[in-house]
C-alpha cells in the first residue's frame, strides 16, 4: 500500500496535504480507491461551504459501492477539483495528485488530531481485515 508521510489522514480514508499558504488540499487515499473500485462519479462540497470537522460533504460512487466523503478539518472550501465532474477515474489513477477540494482553515490546531501515515496504515490494515 502507498501512504505518503507527507500528508496526513483521517479514520475514514482521506488524506489532507498542508499547502505552504496553510490552506489544506484533501483527497482520498490508495486505501479508500482500491476498496470503492472504479470511481464514476464525484460529488464535492459546494465552493464557499463551510464545513465543521467530521461533517459529511459530498459523495464518490463507483461501479460496486458509493461512500460518502467527510470534511477531516473544519473550514471554507475554497477551490474544488473540477477536473474530477469529467474524469473521476482520476481517483483511481493518482489518489494522492487527484485532490477533491481546498480548504481555508477555520482551526490549525484540528491538524494535529489527524493521522499519521504509520497509525494510518495501521487503520487501513485493519480496515482489510
Amino acid at each position: 500500500m502507498t501512504t505518503p508521510i507527507d500528508l496526513k489522514y483521517t479514520q475514514s480514508h482521506a488524506w489532507v496535504r498542508m499547502e505552504p499558504d496553510g490552506v489544506a488540499a484533501v483527497g482520498i487515499t490508495f486505501h479508500a480507491q482500491e476498496q470503492l473500485g472504479d470511481v464514476v462519479f464525484v460529488q464535492c462540497p459546494d465552493l464557499g461551504r463551510r464545513l465543521a470537522q467530521d461533517e459529511q460533504c459530498g459523495a464518490i460512487e463507483s461501479v460496486k459501492a458509493a461512500s460518502d466523503i467527510y470534511a477531516p478539518l473544519s473550514g471554507e472550501v475554497i477551490a474544488v477539483n473540477g477536473e474530477l465532474d469529467t474524469a473521476p477515474q482520476r481517483l483511481n489513477e493518482d489518489p494522492y495528485g487527484a485532490w477533491l477540494y481546498r480548504l481555508k482553515l477555520a482551526d490549525l490546531g484540528e491538524v494535529a488530531s489527524l493521522l499519521d501515515a504509520a497509525a494510518y496504515e495501521q487503520v487501513a490494515e485493519a480496515d482489510k481485515a
